[in-house]
């Protein structure tokens, strides 16, 4: 009597199997490219907060209380909350907030003033001064310096770019730059777009170098919770 053999016969239609995946993979990555550009197009209906307004904001703050970055921050925060609705964007109001972050190689403090899926609003500066890569990011970012100033380079232009209190320095999404901050500088950060996709660059530092969970916990916990009160008042 023959002995059945133990191995089993070789899977029919191999290429034609890995035809099949490959296809999968490829439906799956064009819908996936389809959803992520629908909702690139739409995200403007979610914007609250104008470049336009923040900039005359922070040139008002820088008015009326020059190189007193003390009394600016309030100044703002103030502004903001009578301007704009809790029913139709959340603000953060307690400025004794600030985190340490590190980012690009840059460091300094920020106070989170707004955070939902499309808008975050920070100050952002440090006493010491602080230079790095801006990043690249999918939203746009405009800088409203507040007391200070900061410096930049953008190749192949070759002139340094200098930005001065109530001046604004806006980097377009998907563009890079270095930049300086000098002693004492602080600003009013503005960006929109799509705000998940800039936390890597915020925070991989953490796991990379400084190993500041302490901040790490911090910043993910106003971010969190910020973004979670926009979300109930339908703010995304």
């Amino acid at each position: 009597m023959a002995k059945k053999s133990g191995t089993k016969p070789a899977a029919a239609n191999t290429p034609a199997a890995g035809l099949v995946k490959w296809m999968k993979r490829l439906v799956f990555a064009f819908f996936f490219y389809s959803v992520c550009s629908l909702l690139d197009r739409v995200k403007d209906r979610w914007y609250v907060f104008t470049p336009g307004y923040l900039h005359e904001l922070a040139q008002n703050a820088v008015r009326a209380h020059p190189n007193d970055i003390n009394s600016i921050i309030p100044y703002i925060v103030s502004n903001l909350t009578t301007e704009y609705s809790p029913r139709v964007i959340a603000i953060n109001p307690n400025s004794s907030e600030w985190v340490l972050n590190n980012a690009g190689g840059a460091m300094g403090g920020m106070y989170i003033i707004h955070a939902s899926i499309t808008e975050y609003l920070i100050i952002f500066g440090t006493p010491l001064g602080t230079e790095g890569h801006t990043g690249m990011h999918t939203a746009d970012d405009y800088f409203n310096i507040l007391v200070g100033e900061q410096w930049a380079f953008d190749p192949p232009k070759l002139e340094m770019e200098v930005y001065k209190p109530g001046e604004v320095h806006h980097l377009p999404r998907g563009h890079v730059k270095q930049y300086k901050m000098h002693e004492g500088c602080f600003a009013l950060e503005y960006a929109r777009g799509w705000i998940p996709l800039m936390l890597p660059f915020g925070l991989a530092d953490v796991f990379s170098s400084t190993l500041d969970y302490w901040s790490f916990y911090h910043t993910v916990r106003i971010t969190a919770r910020e973004n979670i009160r926009n979300l109930l008042i339908g703010k995304i």
